[in-house]
């Protein structure tokens, strides 16, 4: 896992907050290949991430430390990687069509697989309570997930015409986001699974990501050809 120093020469992690490691020399090693996802604890001590080595990795967020070996279950590439918000869950999405639910701490499953979808995971998230996540897939859906059950609350959020890439719970967890291979972002009610207001258009390319504000009042898309 490799990131670009932006700061004084030293090792930098997009966040809402400059984060600086002059120990490590600008990487941290231990993946066997690509990285997909990372994704801060929301208490800021660790880092996990997902790769398309099958494995998750957890990393202390001051020193870079691997801190507990590769949590592995997958049988494909891991695509999406989530903490829970209170920092002792982890969600992961798989390529083999799965979504896995770990326990941060201990690094056990705490359930089994949640399946059901017919093409690959490409996005988790929780819902600010820890109760609910929801998945994106290949097939063009959203779904959210009892997170202690792993039943399929609803049914599936329909209305992308291509491969659901991103998705995101606004902080109050009352709307969902979306980003997709068509272009275009969604905004939709967490709870009726309405869609809020006509999708938002204007990239040229693929939306790969999307996140809300702190605040809960804007999201933010990014563009890239996948």
């Amino acid at each position: 896992m490799k990131f670009a120093g932006l700061f004084d020469g030293l090792p930098t992690i997009a966040s809402r907050h400059r984060v600086t490691w002059p120990e490590i020399q600008g990487e941290i090693h231990g993946h066997s290949r690509v990285v997909n996802s990372v994704a801060f604890s929301p208490d800021g001590r660790r880092i996990v991430s997902a790769s398309n080595d099958m494995t998750i990795r957890l990393w202390d967020a001051e020193t870079g430390e691997l801190l507990r070996p590769p949590l592995k279950g997958d049988k494909d590439s891991v695509r999406s990687v989530a903490f829970s918000h209170d920092s002792k869950r982890i969600v992961s999405a798989s390529r083999d069509k799965t979504i896995w639910l770990w326990d941060a701490e201990t690094g056990e499953l705490l359930r089994p697989p949640l399946e059901g979808r017919k093409h690959r995971v490409t996005s988790v998230a929780f819902l600010p309570d820890g109760k609910r996540i929801a998945s994106a897939s290949g097939d063009r859906t959203i779904r959210l997930w009892d997170a202690e059950t792993g039943e399929l609350l609803r049914p599936p959020l329909e209305g992308h015409k291509h491969w659901v890439t991103s998705v995101a719970f606004s902080p109050d967890g009352k709307r969902i986001t979306s980003a997709s291979g068509d272009k275009t972002i969604r905004l939709w009610d967490a709870e009726t699974g309405e869609l809020l207001r006509p999708p938002l258009e204007g990239h040229k390319d693929w939306v790969i990501s999307v996140a809300f504000s702190p605040e809960g009042q804007g999201q933010t898309g990014g563009l890239e050809e996948v």
